[in-house]
Formats: C-alpha cells, structure tokens, sequence
C-alpha cells in the first residue's frame, strides 16, 4: 500500500530526561499558563523547589527558608544539611536520583523523589543550584536543563543550605508575569502547616504559631465567624472549623503532607463525611447532610506515609491507607473528629446551639425552595438545549478525564455578535461560552431564592454546576468577557456582585478572571499590532514607517472571529478577581451595590477621572 509509512528501528528513539519533560511539561507541572491563575506552571516550578526546602525543615533542618521573586528570576535559599557535595549536578538533572527513596527519612514527604527540581531545571531558561555543607560550596549551572558550568568544590564561611536559582523559559512560558498575591498565598500555607518555621518573602516575614486556626482566621472575616474557631489536634491530623454568615455552601482547605490537595480526595471526603456522622450523632436527629455542612468553613491536615496522588501535581489524594500500623483515611479520619468534635461540643454548648440553629435555618430554607429547584432545574435543562445558552466543549461533551480539565474556561459573554466571534475562534476542546441576555439583576441583598427564579442567574448556575457548591464546578477558568465600555463594565460588577453574593468560593479559589481584549489595531501591509492601552499604541504607530492604519474598538462584537483567535489563545490576556485579606464581603457590596449614598456620590465624583483613565490605558495604571 503506497500510503502507509514506514516503521522501522528509524522511526523509534528515546528521549532524555530533559527532552521528556519540555515536550510534555504539562505532565510534571500540570497546565502551563501566563501566571493569571494560582495554579498555572510558574507557581509550580516555586513549589517544587520550596517543597525540599520544606521537607528539610521536617526532618529538623533549618527553621528559616528565603525566597527572592524579581521581576522574571526567582532565589530560594534554606538553611537545611545541604545537597551532598558529590550529588548536586545528579540530584537536579539525573531521573531516579533523590533522598526520598530512603522511606525511612522520608515517609512523610511532601516532595517528588526529586523529579521536582529536575523538572525545573529542564523548563528553565537557566537554572542554578548551590550546596554549602561542611565549608564548602558546591555550584552547577543549566541552561534548558544543559549543564553550562561546573566548576569544582570551593571553601565558603556561607552557613550550610541549598540556594536555588531559576528563570523559566520563556519558550515554554510565554508572555509570563509572578503574581506576588499567589505567591504569598501559597508561602501562607506553609507556616500554617509548620508551626515555627519562618519564610522571608521579598523581606517580609511570615510566620504561624495556631497553624489551620491562622489559615481560617485569614480567610474568613470576623464579622462572618457563626462562633469562634474550632481548633483540634494529634499526631498526623489537624482540623479547624466554623461556619459563615455570609456564604451558602461549603469551603474546604485540604492538606496531605504539607501539599495543598485543592481538589479534596479521599481524606476531604473522609472528613465530609465524619462531620455529618458527629453531628447527627450529638444532636440525636437524622439531619440531612447538605444542611449540616451549609456554609461550613474548613480546614483538614494529615500526614500519609508515601501517599499516592492522582496526578503529578497532587492536587487530589488517592490514597486509602494511612500506612504503618494505622487504620484507612477514612476510619482514621472519622475515629479522631467522632471524639475531638463530639468533646468540644459538650464542653461548648453555645457553638452547639448556634450549629443546631444553623442546621435548622438551612433545613427550612431547602424546603422552602424544593419545588422551586425542581422547575428551574427542567427550565435549565430546556433553556441549555433550545436557546444555546451554552455551547459547551468537548472536555465536558466527551468526559475527558479531570487532568484535563485545567484548562476549561467558561466565557461569560454579552450580545449575540461578540458571543458568536468568541464561539466561532474558541478552542473547542477547552472552551466554552456563556450568552448573557441584557444586563443581570443586582443581586446584592437579595437571597438564594432569586438565583432560581432569576432565568440567567438559573441557567449560569446551572452551566457552572455549582448549585451545591463548587466542589463539582464544571469549569476551572470563568471569564466575564464584556466591552470596555461604561455599559460592559456595569455588566461585570452585576456578574462579580452575584458571585459574592452567592458563591464567594469562586472568586476565593481563584476561578474567576477579567478577559482582556485590545483597544486598538495599529498595522500597515506587513505588520499588525494589537494595542491594549495608548501606550502600546503609540509605540506601535512609531515602530511601523509611515503612516499606519489605527483602528479603535469600540466592543467585541466589532472583533472580527479571526482576530478573536490572537486574544483568547496562547496569548489570551486575563485579569484575575481577587479578595485581599481585610475585604469584607458584605461591606464591599453595600458600598458599591447598595443604596446610593452621599459617600458613595462623593467616591464617584472624587474617581471619575481615574476610571475614565482606566479605561483610556489600563496597563499604565496596573
């Protein structure tokens, strides 16, 4: 047959450990993304060489660890035992190579066996590692993962510690930018889990004493705590709960071994579950599950000899058994919050009296609203099938399996014209769109009932998957994709205000991002830039000679499907949502959503220039 191809010893070839991992990165540090999202490759490549750095503090190595993030180059420097001398250049480029094989020394490991480092070593434009142990000093240099200098073993008055430095390639990364916020969010994470250790982030020091307790405290306002926090500890396990005034549905931090499990596992279910047995069980009543853990807030730490993950970058735990001489997660786990829990509310009947209150308000509310969820759950599936809302993607349309799911996007999007171009130019494997009928409701104030009876709070809902929650959430990434204009920005505070109503896990989580389109297209016959602010713009006009066609767009229906396809690609500019520490929820809305008040005219009046400024050159003033 004269159109097969040949298969021969030609045609087979191994790939070194380097060329594995640049061309299927996304197997070692999960998706690659520009640093928009918490959980894009740059953080990873952090977190991989922080982790050794942390494990050396467990075994009690070294109670300070640095960390230098400028601009693209980041330093990490631990004062732990330090790499031997004679095995750095291994450790960091051989596979196969690493302490942690040593189950003893490591049985509660939160590294890779050493893949970790190699991976960074390989997606970094260069890469340097430094060994001090003994007085002396052991240094080697990578570029893509290609040993560039290896000079031999010095004398060092340095105290003992490894010092990694690394640049990622901007070949796998491209257009990449830290975001100091998830930086410090994940730094925060590792003082909670490790009570006395203390890391320097760019000067600054953070440090936890309470561990879950602090986690909590920094991630639910006062004012929104039902009652103080419950705080239980032993050996392998941690827990911290109380339930919010402000959220309807459940938010959970999840810890294996110092790893941040964002997608829960067996050991988040385990505790699920034990929390609904403890309290039904204390309170003698058959509560329904969904309203024992109604707006509870959460957190769960354990530690798991060798723990087996579902995907390399161990953000969901597989594991069943606890390892040694335990029982199963899922016993373990029940045994130890069946009597802490059951403990602290006997001994604090005031938390138990606001729980059982709790339970009962959500109970009559889910009665209240049955019949309605019923309707609007037909309505959402009629609505979904004959209007096409939604035009999904195949991740979903097929069941692609969770590992690939990184990568869904939903886009929020407003008018038949722009949600068409970005329909027509998405990537129909990750990508879907959302057609928002006119402006949505202020939700501000307003209760869970509307999102129902609302039909596109109903339908968003729906296509989010999130009625319950956002454990099940459909799409990792929702974009509000709006004009630039003062009608589409009013469209995204409607959109952000019925987040924070309903699902503020959303936006904490990090799932929810502003699409950034360009403002202008400057080109002549050759060239074509694409501007996103006046800036960009005139440095554009002068690169091209003579007199070069400008464009000004005024919305997205105005971007023609091609062209959409520069702009939510590989180059896709996102601005995330986020919520800083001292943001109340409820004050937040009430200032900007609520009633028009003297202060807010005055807040308008006093920023009108700045937001038109805004407008006009967003990146000047970012």
């Amino acid at each position: 047959m004269s159109g097969q191809t040949s298969y021969t010893e030609e045609n087979i070839r191994s790939l070194d450990w380097k060329e594995h991992i640049r061309m299927r990165p996304g197997m070692y540090i999960g998706k690659l993304g520009d640093g928009s999202a918490h959980d894009d490759g740059i953080y990873i490549l952090i977190k991989e060489v922080l982790d050794n750095s942390i494990d050396e503090y467990v075994m009690g190595a070294g109670k300070t660890i640095e960390v230098s993030v400028r601009k693209d180059q980041v330093t990490i420097r631990d004062y732990g035992r330090g790499i031997p001398l004679g095995k750095v250049v291994d450790v960091v480029s051989k596979m196969n190579t690493g302490g942690k094989y040593d189950s003893k020394a490591f049985k509660k490991s939160v590294g890779l066996n050493g893949v970790g480092t190699k991976a960074v070593n390989a997606l970094s434009a260069h890469f340097k590692v430094q060994s001090m142990r003994d007085g002396k000093v052991k240094t080697a240099e990578f570029e893509q993962g290609n040993l560039v200098n290896d000079p031999p073993t010095e004398k060092t008055t340095n105290r003992k510690g490894t010092k990694v430095t690394f640049v990622p390639d901007t070949s796998i990364f491209p257009h990449y930018k830290f975001r100091n916020e998830y930086i410090e969010k994940m730094i925060k994470n590792y003082v909670y889990l490790n009570t006395g250790l203390t890391i320097i982030f760019n000067g600054e020091k953070y440090r936890s004493e309470n561990g879950l307790k602090d986690l909590l405290n920094e991630n639910i306002s006062e004012d929104a705590k039902l009652f103080p926090i419950i705080h239980l500890m032993d050996n392998d396990i941690e827990v911290a709960l109380t339930y919010s005034k402000q959220q309807y549905s459940e938010e959970y931090h999840s810890f294996v071994n110092g790893q941040n499990t964002t997608q829960g596992g067996t050991h988040q279910n385990a505790f699920r579950e034990a929390l609904v047995k403890t309290i039904r069980e204390f309170f003698g009543k058959n509560f329904d599950a969904s309203d024992i853990r109604k707006s509870i807030v959460s957190a769960i730490s354990i530690k798991v000899m060798e723990p087996v993950f579902e995907s390399q970058t161990k953000t969901k735990l597989g594991s069943t058994e606890m390892g040694g001489d335990l029982p199963t997660v899922r016993t373990f786990i029940n045994d130890f919050v069946k009597t802490r829990l059951d403990n602290y509310l006997h001994r604090n009947p005031e938390a138990a009296e606001k729980i059982q209150k709790k339970i009962l308000q959500a109970e009559k509310e889910r009665k209240e609203l049955s019949g309605i969820r019923k309707i609007a759950r037909e309505r959402a599936k009629k609505a979904s099938l004959h209007n096409k809302k939604l035009r999904d993607c195949r991740i979903h349309l097929n069941n692609m399996k969770a590992n690939d799911r990184l990568d869904s996007t939903l886009f929020i999007t407003e008018g038949d014209s722009a949600s068409g171009s970005i329909t027509k130019s998405r990537n129909v494997n990750t990508q879907a769109v959302f057609s928002l009928k006119g402006k949505p409701l202020n939700s501000y104030g307003l209760t869970k009932k509307i999102v129902y009876e609302n039909e596109e709070f109903n339908l968003l809902q729906a296509a989010l998957n999130i009625e319950d929650g956002i454990e099940n959430l459909r799409y990792n990434n929702i974009v509000i994709a709006t004009d630039a204009d003062v009608d589409g920005m009013h469209i995204r505070l409607l959109l952000i205000t019925f987040f924070l109503q309903f699902f503020p896990e959303v936006i904490k989580e990090g799932h929810l991002y502003i699409l950034e389109t360009p403002l202008f297209r400057v080109r002549d016959k050759n060239v074509t830039h694409y501007c996103y602010s006046e800036t960009e713009k005139q440095k554009a006009i002068k690169k091209l000679k003579g007199k070069p066609e400008v464009t000004r767009f005024k919305g997205l229906g105005e971007i023609s499907p091609d062209e959409f396809a520069h702009f939510i690609g590989n180059d896709i500019r996102l601005d995330p949502v986020m919520l800083s520490k001292e943001t109340s929820i409820e004050k937040l809305l009430d200032f900007y959503m609520g009633k028009n008040t003297p202060e807010r005219q005055k807040f308008i009046i006093n920023n009108l220039k700045v937001e038109l400024d805004l407008i006009e050159e967003p990146a000047a003033t970012a």
